[in-house]
């Protein structure tokens, strides 16, 4: 096992913009297992990640990585992260064999049997050039160079984003079995709430720059409650975090702490919410 609790610790750290900020986030990513990163569009997400990457510097406070500031030694803490963004960076005019060894020169060590065995599993075809790939394809060669270094730490930014169904269940079984030995970590920001449902162990939730919850999974989902009746029966909106109503009924979040089974009568049906109930109802949109 690894010898550090926290793989990444937002410690203080804020940033401004002029129609943004991230401010004063204080949270730990364990080490050893899959966090999700969710969030509505426009929440900080990608800042966030920028920041851990080193890619914007803070106007205050700091982040660690591998328990070591990502200021004072980013050429070594990069070296032992796999990072896979939605947009590529590559050259298009390049073929997928030459995109490769111009990354494996980046990393001391490069395993280049496991970057072509990616690609084969993958059905890249080393000589096609990058700018005729689709985009799954794309997102496919980026997570096939992200993991041929062997990182301990995958950073994964809407990774799935552009992937059919079944490939996504496939990635995510690649990433659950990647933290199988309890030294690798991964960061995974996606707005598909349903791949975090399979896989994630820990949440982070961020809106407009501020922290909204950093936790395991489990309390989070346990933090509410769904309530479903016909709208005779609507309790007092006083109660619920988010509303949706039609003739036929309401559907709505409630805390945990404020429901009772004497607030509401027989025909409330109260279900265990899904992350993107979570999402949908606390962002005050319906």
């Amino acid at each position: 096992m690894n010898n550090y609790m926290h793989v990444i610790e937002f410690c203080g750290f804020s940033k401004s913009y002029k129609d943004f900020n991230l401010n004063d986030l204080n949270f730990k990513i364990n080490s050893g297992f899959i966090t999700g990163l969710i969030g509505p569009n426009g929440a900080g997400k990608t800042t966030l990640i920028n920041a851990i990457m080193n890619l914007i510097p803070p106007d205050k406070g700091e982040v660690i990585v591998f328990n070591k500031s990502m200021g004072a030694w980013e050429r070594e803490i990069k070296q032992r992260i796999g990072f896979v963004y939605d947009e590529d960076f590559y050259y298009n005019h390049l073929s997928i064999k030459e995109m490769g060894k111009i990354i494996a020169s980046f990393y001391s060590n490069w395993n280049h049997a496991v970057f072509k065995q990616y690609l084969t599993d993958f059905k890249l075809p080393e000589r096609k050039k990058i700018g005729n790939l689709s985009k799954g394809m794309k997102i496919k060669f980026s997570l096939a160079a992200a993991l041929a270094h062997e990182p301990d730490l995958l950073i994964m930014d809407e990774p799935t984003s552009g992937l059919d169904p079944v490939f996504r269940r496939r990635v995510l079984s690649i990433l659950s079995d990647y933290i199988q030995d309890g030294n690798r970590s991964v960061l995974f920001s996606t707005h598909i709430s349903t791949d975090l449902e399979r896989i994630a162990d820990y949440i982070v939730y961020i809106s407009n720059g501020q922290l909204i919850f950093s936790g395991s999974k489990e309390e989070l989902l346990d933090e509410y409650f769904i309530l479903k009746g016909p709208v005779a029966s609507q309790p007092m909106k006083k109660h619920l975090i988010g509303l949706q109503q039609s003739p036929l009924g309401f559907e709505g979040l409630i805390s945990k702490n404020i429901y009772s089974e004497n607030s509401f009568d027989s025909q409330v049906v109260v279900e265990k919410p899904t992350l993107d109930d979570i999402l949908v109802y606390t962002q005050g949109d319906c």
